[in-house]
């Protein structure tokens, strides 16, 4: 969401980008006992040896690493890209396999120099390490080739480390071979439904994989720390164990750890109180040009009115919320109270979001997890919050937000209302942060409000590119979450109240009515018409009340009684 001062800028998305959106991952291959790492300094330990990166945009730093004592960090700052290249000596007519592990913003792998076709890989910003991995041949004669990292324009760094060109000796010396990982350590059930089991453990140094097994049969494979186990039966305890793999082998199993999957099925578990179809606002605590507002003006079409923004504060993961009265007009602490009481009263949820466009509240560890946790309670308290907004658009780490939201969720009780408004990028895959807290925490979960604007292009769930601004857009991507393990009443679509809400992305409130219509009732669709209904759709949100205010309430009128009036 906008934070006071400037509008969220439009991401940008080039012929290129839109051509990587589909290309596919290559999964490694099994390679024989004479390969190795070509790589030179694959982990950066020798700070950049062996490494050029382009306008002095990389550096070497301690934290975060995935495995020994450093990692590559690069920037890209105006036109440069952050590109950190190295030359590789391989062998002619073979195979190799490319991958490394990295994190931050949105990163690049590729090999260029094959002889045959030069081969690329990417993945937009995450807040945890994740590994990229393609494959290329070499032509006849080809003897080296360039490896190359880089980010994308006006995009936060990136975070690279354990380079690895694996394939026959190219003569050029490389890194040691890789020894079998250790076991896991910290193995622990995340979240729970009625037929998953969502589970975290420790990154082991040196894996580049790890295998769940499940009673002792393994059940799944997945390059990061995390994972949900589905099909499971209600009411039924399970046990679970992790490896770690690599080039080399496969580790001990992890030490065991049994979870019971929820009595009953569904999701939601956090909308008491609620109607079917509930229509969420942003009320801003700042005066930007919008109309300035007491929580007492915000329309009654808004169920759940989340009060941006909580801030974070020199206590990682901690954050506290500051009312601007000043900026507000003389608006008290004890009038905002009052207010929120009366509109409980009336039946309204209020919460408290954390995060925005320019928020910088970090969950990374447990400690921050329960700093986040204890502080968000405690506003709960001061306040009168029924929950929390979580709008962080500068990356989320699943494992620890998940640990994070379930331990506010034992001290709230079962009627916390928990609501997310993810960025479109941050929904377009169940691998995202953003997607994995949702599926960790689906059981407590009230609703993920996805951002539909200032988005450019994106995959819908039908794998073709649709542009914002259209009712295709809401519908097919919307579709990516439908189909992806949220409960319908867990899917909200995110839009601006006015042009002047959003940098871009913008839509009539008839074009929202037509995409509800659609998901709903295969009515009023464009040239994407989902497989099913989804008559359970929680409903739509807005930014903002107070855009929405300066416009008339044209939208809370509009789409507000069209969500109520869904069946």
């Amino acid at each position: 969401m906008p934070r006071p001062g400037r509008l969220r800028p439009l991401r940008i998305w080039s012929g290129a980008v839109t051509a990587a959106l589909a290309l596919s991952f290559a999964g490694t291959g099994q390679a024989s006992a004479a390969d190795v790492n070509n790589a030179r300094n694959a982990g950066f330990e020798a700070g950049l040896g062996s490494w050029t990166c382009s306008a002095g945009s990389g550096t070497t730093v301690s934290s975060p690493v995935h495995s020994g004592s450093a990692a590559l960090k690069a920037t890209p700052a105006g036109q440069d890209n952050a590109q950190c290249t190295q030359s590789v000596a391989v062998r002619p007519n073979s195979t190799y396999t490319l991958s490394a592990w990295v994190q931050g913003g949105y990163t690049y792998l590729g090999t260029t120099g094959t002889g045959t076709t030069d081969v690329s890989t990417w993945t937009p910003d995450t807040s945890g390490w994740k590994q990229l991995s393609t494959t290329f041949t070499t032509g006849s004669s080809t003897t080296s080739v360039t490896v190359y990292l880089h980010g994308w324009y006006g995009q936060a760094a990136y975070y690279a480390d354990d380079v690895s060109v694996y394939g026959p000796d190219g003569g050029g010396g490389g890194d040691p071979a890789p020894t079998v990982p250790a076991a896991p350590t910290g193995l622990s059930a995340t979240g729970t439904t009625s037929s998953s089991v969502s589970l975290a453990w420790n990154t082991v140094s040196d894996a580049t994989g790890y295998n769940v097994y499940r009673g002792g049969t393994k059940v799944a494979s997945v390059t990061g720390t995390s994972a949900t186990v589905t099909g499971l039966s209600a009411s039924t305890s399970y046990s679970f164990q992790v490896t770690a793999v690599n080039a080399a082998g496969e580790s001990p199993k992890s030490a065991t750890v049994t979870a019971t999957t929820a009595g009953t099925g569904g999701g939601g578990g956090s909308g008491s109180g609620l109607p079917k179809h509930a229509v969420t606002g942003y009320w801003q605590n700042f005066n930007n040009g919008a109309t300035v507002q007491k929580i007492s003006d915000v329309p009654s079409q808004y169920d759940i009115i989340a009060v941006a923004f909580a801030d974070a504060t020199t206590t990682p993961g901690a954050v506290t919320f500051n009312l601007d009265s000043a900026g507000l007009g003389g608006y008290t602490a004890d009038q905002f109270k009052a207010d929120i009481r009366a509109k409980q009263a009336a039946g309204k949820k209020v919460v408290v979001s954390v995060g925005g466009q320019n928020g910088t509240v970090s969950v990374s560890d447990p400690t921050s997890a329960a700093n986040f946790a204890g502080s968000v309670y405690s506003l709960m308290q001061t306040y009168g919050f029924d929950g929390v907004d979580i709008d962080l658009e500068n990356g989320i780490n699943a494992t620890y937000m998940s640990q994070a939201l379930r331990t506010l969720s034992q001290k709230a009780g079962s009627s916390l209302i928990i609501t997310m408004a993810p960025q479109t990028i941050d929904m377009q895959s169940t691998s995202a942060g953003y997607f994995q807290t949702a599926l960790n925490i689906k059981d407590i979960l009230t609703v993920v409000n996805t951002q539909y604007y200032n988005s450019g292009s994106m995959l819908g769930c039908d794998g073709k590119v649709y542009s914002q601004g259209s009712v295709d857009f809401l519908t097919a991507l919307a579709c990516i979450q439908l189909e992806g393990g949220l409960a319908p009443s867990q899917v909200g679509l995110g839009v601006p109240a006015s042009p002047s809400g959003a940098g871009s992305g913008y839509v009539s409130p008839t074009v929202v009515n037509n995409a509800l219509d659609c998901l709903t009732k295969l009515t009023n669709c464009g040239s994407f018409k989902p497989s099913k209904t989804y008559p359970d759709l929680r409903g739509a949100m807005t930014w903002s009340t107070n855009w929405d205010a300066a416009a008339g309430n044209t939208w809370s009128n509009t789409v507000g009684a069209h969500v109520h009036a869904l069946p």
